[in-house]
């Protein structure tokens, strides 16, 4: 479908995806101009719309784009064949910080895209976190050695609980500190409370 982008030569495809990212991720989807973003690419409006038919599909190009490289760098580091839920997850939060530090202005991005209110996209971005969610819990979940879980325990619905906890402590972080620039972040601070609740939900259902 984007064929004819990628078939620019990469400079000037990360001029247009840098322009595009900073005017999305400082004004929001419905106060951006995709005329200050032609300015900034230092390309014509009209070849910006011979990639992209308007503002919504470049928007939505922006964001399954920097969603496939996170998970892609996920799924590329992460030890699938981890049999313990709790290890695995941690190592999903340290690998998180990691891409969070190698490319913070995608990370703006995505975060900021969580917040969007727009109808016109807000359906379009719920139904792609739905999916993502979906395929990476599948993948995720395989190989846990479910022995570990106290006995007369619903370990699907345990293992669901462990997921939503994990996944809402860090919205709940990036919320309380997306005022502060990615490479600034305490990692250290969050890791270790992150522990302490993993600690608990341990706890509550390994033997």
């Amino acid at each position: 479908m984007y064929s004819k982008f990628f078939n620019l030569d990469q400079e000037k495809q990360e001029r247009i995806l840098n322009a595009a990212t900073k005017e999305f991720a400082e004004k929001n989807y419905v106060n951006a101009s995709t005329n200050e973003i032609v300015k900034q690419a230092g390309i014509s409006k009209g070849l910006l719309f011979h990639y992209f038919k308007n503002k919504k599909e470049l928007y939505l190009f922006l964001y399954d784009y920097y969603l496939e490289v996170m998970v892609n760098d996920l799924f590329a580091n992460i030890d699938l064949d981890e049999p313990d839920i709790f290890n695995k997850y941690r190592s999903i939060t340290l690998i998180k910080f990691e891409l969070m530090k190698k490319h913070p202005e995608m990370f703006n991005f995505v975060r900021l895209a969580f917040e969007e209110d727009s109808p016109e996209i807000k359906i379009e971005l719920e139904k792609r976190n739905k999916d993502v969610l979906k395929s990476s819990y599948t993948r995720l979940a395989n190989s846990i050695d479910v022995s570990k879980f106290k006995e007369g325990i619903d370990v699907q619905k345990a293992m669901n609980i462990i997921f939503w906890s994990l996944e809402a402590f860090g919205y709940q972080k990036q919320e309380q500190t997306k005022a502060i620039p990615l490479d600034q972040l305490n990692s250290e601070d969050l890791i270790k409370e992150m522990d302490e609740y993993i600690e608990m939900l341990k706890l509550a259902f390994y033997k």
